[in-house]
């Protein structure tokens, strides 16, 4: 009996394989189970349908993360933050607040998780933030830091 796993099974094959498995272990674990389905033309070319779609999906996602690093990497966002009597920053800008601002002044939608900070920042100045876009593709935004009685 032939089957099309749609997870990897240990000893038989890996998610997407076509594999040739006694009838019971097919029919009774890998079909029962919900790790295999029955290899019929039907079958296989509704699964490579779904991993074309799949991939125009994850092409497009990169093609769109490269346009926003490229956006990114050529932004400086300028943040007012409040400083003390002393001439320090009262607290430190956070990755959250980055987010916020970005969204505000260039309309940027950026999850703050997806921000990451070297070290915090409590002083005034440039600093270079890193920022995860995902699929592997990272932008480097420039945060200007701006003092405020």
């Amino acid at each position: 009996m032939k089957v099309l796993l749609l997870k990897d099974v240990n000893g038989t094959g890996k998610e997407g394989d076509v594999v040739e498995v006694k009838d019971g272990y097919g029919k009774n674990f890998l079909i029962g189970k919900g790790l295999a389905l029955l290899a019929t033309n039907e079958v296989l070319n509704k699964y490579k349908a779904q991993q074309r779609k799949k991939a125009e999906i994850e092409a497009q996602e990169i093609a769109e993360a490269k346009e926003l690093a490229e956006k990114l990497n050529s932004t400086k966002l300028t943040i007012k933050h409040k400083v003390g009597a002393n001439g320090h920053l009262i607290g430190s800008v956070t990755n959250k607040e980055i987010s916020e601002e970005l969204s505000t002044q260039y309309g940027i939608e950026l999850d703050k998780k997806a921000i990451t900070l070297k070290a915090k920042i409590k002083a005034e100045g440039i600093f270079e933030v890193d920022c995860k876009l995902g699929h592997g593709i990272h932008a480097t935004l420039k945060v200007d830091i701006i003092g405020v009685q």
